[in-house]
């Protein structure tokens, strides 16, 4: 049962939003120039336009500042999942992203503001949009000009908790000239992070027997450049995208144990420095011919590699008062290196004045190289500098593997206007892919998949949209799994087994969204209740090959289901005489039911939700925007299985606050307030004797940790 305390209270929040928000129909600013570029749109037209003009009084610096302004819209962060996809829910001048490690809201930020003509949110199907399958489309229109250019810089300094201070910055040049259009972008971000945790140790009787107190600090600088270069000549259409990032960093964590019964002295103590070596790159680009008679020809294509490596050395001191006695006792190097090949072909043309029609193709190689080495101060077999000088424990280490897939999918979409309120968008997608993995397992294994999907779209009125959804999908697996992985979660276990054998979870979603805009723009409210049925849906096994060293690992654990709620609402308060005002609130409800291999029990596969409240408030005339972002987590959802743990893990509340204004010469200073409640994440973990099924429980760790708060002030200018 979905029951938390929580509930009621933003049930009667979400009620009150209702109500302000049908009562607030004409004290907007700018609301009747909203209102009359709906209307010209048509009743039978889902788009919503907002004009550059509409976001003036707010002194935007970046297309992100316009878009924290229209109430009811939010974009996806991109990035992972099968190939190119339908291409996320963001289109700048109609067109998508060719890449998969550019961030839509990054690239957005990089935008400046007076570059935009107007912003269009697309709530309709059709095949000319370069994107399927999203509940609404944000189209970025930027203004067509023969020369332009703008740079904008910023410069930023988080403090954090423990006094630290790590400064950053960035800078983006966009240009146009004639058809060629370019857009750089430099960038340091600051990544620094100090976690604080406590755990105590108990008998299954609930009798302390240890004190661990672990300070972790991570000492990252992430850099970063890309570049996006378009070129436009009569019906053809060039866009080039780059990226480089780099973030190698050292992490440092100290722990130290003591006594219950003598906590101010320390019993022992352990020091774990960690290395990274952290790279990537992406080279992405489209081309696109417009014909005569309408039809559309797209090419799009996508290479990227990454490496992630590191080293982490735990080193022991069982006397703490004398740095003498330090000694190396475990040693684990884990190396990783991910590529893609991507390249999708589309044709799209029509079959009369009510339907289009959508073929294409893609081709898609990920290829994962790994190896993990661990060494230990224990064991038979010699030391070895390859391990760190210890004794190699070869039965947990991966001396290296690969594993590369090879796919190839064709897909059908046909749109269908079925009258004008009306609308049906099928697709049918063929996959077939072939996964071959080599190192202490060859092996080579094919799948064929077949992924039909329906989206109806029906707009009851013009402000009033119910959309259904029913597709199959198939879910993509993580190479990581396949091989043996260092394990990050628990000291008293250096790695998880791999599993060779593990098969993509198939699922079948059913989706239906009541999305309802409010009059002259005052918000939107929407509802979205979905449902999935899951097939080998992966989980945690047991992976022992000897039951006195217990050993998890990934493994498809049968069917499940997932089904839910989403209930958002955004309004403007001008009935309270706030209309540059916004106040924003979410509950999310979800369950999920599948049977725990290891325990042969009910188990979720995710948590039971979330409830957000966000506000933000433009006092136009002293140029000053504040606001916050609070989320409360309904906690008690899924338990971590392992073989021999059983971990529960309660997150508390956040609030994120801020205030900005504008001096100077256009000018934007913005405060930021991260972690403002201090959040901390807790852990209850049982272990037991053996397997936990058999419920012998031999000792409970209870667990907090957080990173405290962490103030940010950035400096912005547009030139």
């Amino acid at each position: 049962m979905l029951i938390s305390p929580i509930s009621p209270f933003f049930r009667i929040g979400a009620l009150g939003l209702m109500a302000i928000s049908l009562t607030n129909t004409s004290q907007l600013a700018n609301a009747d120039e909203i209102a009359q570029e709906f209307a010209d749109t048509g009743a039978e037209d889902s788009t919503v336009i907002y004009p550059a003009s509409f976001f003036q009084p707010y002194n935007p610096i970046s297309v992100n500042d316009m878009i924290d302004r229209i109430p009811g819209v939010s974009i996806s962060d991109g990035g992972g999942g099968r190939g190119l996809g339908s291409g996320g829910d963001l289109l700048i001048n109609g067109q998508r992203l060719a890449g998969k490690s550019n961030s839509p809201r990054d690239q957005l930020r990089r935008i400046a503001a007076r570059e935009v003509e107007r912003i269009e949110i697309i709530r309709g199907t059709s095949s000319e949009l370069a994107v399927r399958g999203s509940g609404q489309v944000v189209n970025v229109v930027l203004q067509d000009a023969d020369t332009r250019a703008s740079t904008s810089v910023e410069i930023s300094s988080d403090r954090h908790s423990d006094g630290t201070l790590q400064p950053g910055a960035s800078i983006s040049h966009s240009r146009q000239t004639g058809n060629f259009s370019a857009l750089f972008n430099l960038q340091a971000d600051p990544q620094y992070n100090r976690e604080q945790r406590l755990e105590t140790s108990y008998t299954p009787g609930l009798v302390p027997t240890e004190i661990m107190d672990e300070s972790k600090t991570r000492d990252r600088m992430a850099y970063e450049a890309s570049t996006v270069m378009g070129y436009r000549m009569g019906q053809h259409r060039m866009q080039l995208n780059a990226l480089y990032g780099t973030s190698d960093h050292p992490v440092d964590s100290v722990r130290q144990y003591r006594n219950p019964q003598t906590p101010d002295v320390i019993d022992h103590a352990e020091r774990e420095p960690i290395d990274y070596v952290k790279n990537n790159w992406e080279l992405g680009g489209d081309y696109e011919l417009e014909f005569d008679d309408g039809s559309n020809l797209l090419f799009l294509f996508v290479v990227n590699d990454e490496t992630d490596n590191n080293i982490r050395e735990r080193f022991q001191n069982d006397a703490p008062q004398s740095s003498d006695a330090e000694r190396k006792s475990l040693y684990i190097e884990s190396n990783s290196r991910t590529r893609e090949r991507i390249a999708q072909s589309t044709y799209s043309w029509s079959l009369s004045d009510v339907q289009d029609m959508q073929l294409g193709a893609e081709r898609a190689q990920t290829i994962l190289d790994s190896s993990l080495l661990i060494g230990r101060d224990v064991g038979t077999a010699a030391p070895s500098p390859q391990f760190g000088n210890l004794r190699p424990a070869l039965g947990l280490s991966n001396l290296g593997s690969s594993v590369e897939e090879m796919r190839y999918e064709g897909f059908a979409v046909h749109n269908w206007t079925l009258n004008d309120r009306m609308t049906l968008e099928s697709s049918l997608v063929y996959e077939t892919s072939e996964i071959s993995q080599s190192g202490a397992l060859n092996q080579s294994r094919d799948f064929q998949f077949w992924r039909p999907s329906i989206d109806y779209r029906f707009n009851i009125t013009s402000s009033l949209q119910l959309r259904a959804t029913v597709a199959r999908q198939v879910q993509q697996l993580s190479f990581a799994n396949f091989s043996a992985t260092a394990n990050t979660s628990d000291n008293d276990k250096e790695a998880d087994a791999g599993n060779p054998n593990l098969v993509p979870t198939q699922e079948i979603r059913y989706e239906l969204t009541m999305e309802y805009r409010l009059p002259n723009d005052a918000g939107v409210v929407s509802s979205r209740f979905f449902m999935r049925d899951l097939e080998d849906q992966i989980g945690r096994i047991n992976a022992s090959s000897n039951p006195d060293q217990p050993v998890s690992a990934a493994g498809n654990i049968g069917d499940a289901k997932r089904w839910g709620v989403y209930l958002d609402g955004s309004t403007r308060l001008g009935i309270l005489g706030l209309p540059d005002a916004i106040l924003s609130s979410s509950l999310y409800l979800f369950d999920s039911e599948v049977t725990n291999p290891i325990l042969g029990s009910t188990e979720r596969i995710n948590g039971r939700g979330r409830a957000e409240l966000g506000f933000q408030h433009d006092i136009v005339n002293w140029n000053l925007n504040y606001g916050f972002d609070y989320g409360h987590p309904l906690n008690g959802g899924e338990r971590d299985i392992e073989v021999n743990t059983i971990d529960q893990i309660d997150n508390g509340p956040s609030l994120t606050m801020f205030v900005s204004t504008v001096l100077f010469d256009d000018v934007t200073f913005r405060l930021e307030s991260n972690n403002t409640l201090d959040e901390k994440t807790c852990r209850n973990r049982v272990r037991y004797n053996g397997s936990a099924a058999s419920g012998n429980i031999s000792e409970i760790q209870n667990a907090c940790w957080g990173n405290g708060q962490k103030l940010a002030l950035k400096v912005r200018k547009t030139f």
